[in-house]
């Protein structure tokens, strides 16, 4: 595999950072995987994927969302996505697909996303849905309440502690209920993997696990709220394949919940094509669990099978 990294200037001139893998050389490349990480991690981790995936003939990439990992200006500016972050790490993925394009025209393109990630991409299948051939969701969750309870309460201290406002409250409203159910406890983390190396690794890495800002949490609100909305999915894209995967005991994903309430909502609007699975056992972050080996090997099925264009009506993997 040949890693290289690079960095792009969107349109509010901010350098974004981008991971870039691809197979060796004298191999053709068959199609990309653009990747969408999740919240408080950074593109970096998903590079085990792309060492596998660059062997099958795939290239690779991943950036750092703005408040992530190296696009971020410093340690201390981890959190914070700024005004409009959301929308704006939306911008940025799509810029990414345009660069991709540029560099690998007439290929299969897919987009991967983790938790947050999935989130924003979620929403991208309802506005941007153009500049990609497939969508795979991980960690995500479907139509939940509360959440004008949650965006009022950001709000409410990024207007009293100012936008960029460390906010222990909200990080423990969001994740203090996490690692309920599971034990012994280890550490505030282990809800993200079965794997204790996985979850050391998380804790260690410099760009991992950070506080977000108060208006980062408003925003995260908001966009929970909207991409469930009537006139959002109405114009969801229903003609192109959607992988859904999760295990069954993620809390993000309210221990498989949430996963089939999103399952069923795009089964009735008519998504021709979905796929699923439901990983038993399985915590928040499948691509870093004791089965990660297997997960991978389902992902990489996934795309064989609708770059060849075969068998797009295959097994769904774990039931509802």
């Amino acid at each position: 595999m040949k890693s290289e990294t690079f960095t792009m200037l969107n349109t509010e001139a901010m350098d974004i950072f981008v991971y870039q893998w691809l197979p060796e050389e004298n191999t053709n490349i068959k199609a990309v995987l653009q990747i969408a990480h999740g919240m408080c991690e950074t593109g970096a981790r998903y590079e085990e994927l792309a060492a596998l995936l660059t062997k099958h003939g795939y290239a690779v990439y991943a950036n750092d969302h703005r408040g992530h990992g190296r696009t971020a200006n410093s340690l201390e500016a981890l959190g914070d996505t700024g005004e409009n972050g959301f929308d704006g790490m939306i911008q940025d993925i799509i810029l990414l697909s345009s660069v991709i394009k540029d560099k690998h025209p007439q290929l299969p393109h897919f987009l991967l996303s983790h938790s947050m990630g999935s989130f924003l991409t979620q929403k991208i299948m309802c506005t941007h849905s153009e500049h990609f051939d497939g969508f795979l969701l991980s960690g995500s969750n479907g139509p939940r309440g509360f959440l004008g309870l949650g965006e009022a309460l950001a709000a409410a201290q990024a207007k009293i502690k100012g936008p960029v406002h460390r906010s222990a409250l909200m990080n423990a409203i969001v994740f203090g209920p996490f690692n309920k159910g599971f034990g012994p406890v280890r550490t505030p983390f282990d809800w993200l993997s079965r794997d204790p190396e996985e979850v050391d690794r998380y804790i260690n890495d410099p760009y991992c696990g950070k506080v977000c800002s108060a208006r980062f949490f408003r925003e995260f609100f908001r966009l929970l709220k909207q991409i469930h909305r009537p006139d959002m999915l109405n114009n969801l894209v229903k003609d192109k394949p959607i992988y859904i995967f999760s295990g069954d005991e993620d809390p993000v994903g309210m221990h498989g919940k949430g996963v089939r309430n999103l399952i069923n909502l795009y089964q009735k609007l008519g998504v021709q094509q979905l796929e699923y699975r439901l990983y038993p056992g399985g915590r928040h972050e499948m691509l870093h669990e004791i089965n990660r080996d297997e997960v991978a090997s389902h992902i990489l099925d996934w795309l064989e099978r609708h770059v060849s264009g075969a068998d797009k009506e295959s097994p769904a993997g774990s039931v509802l």
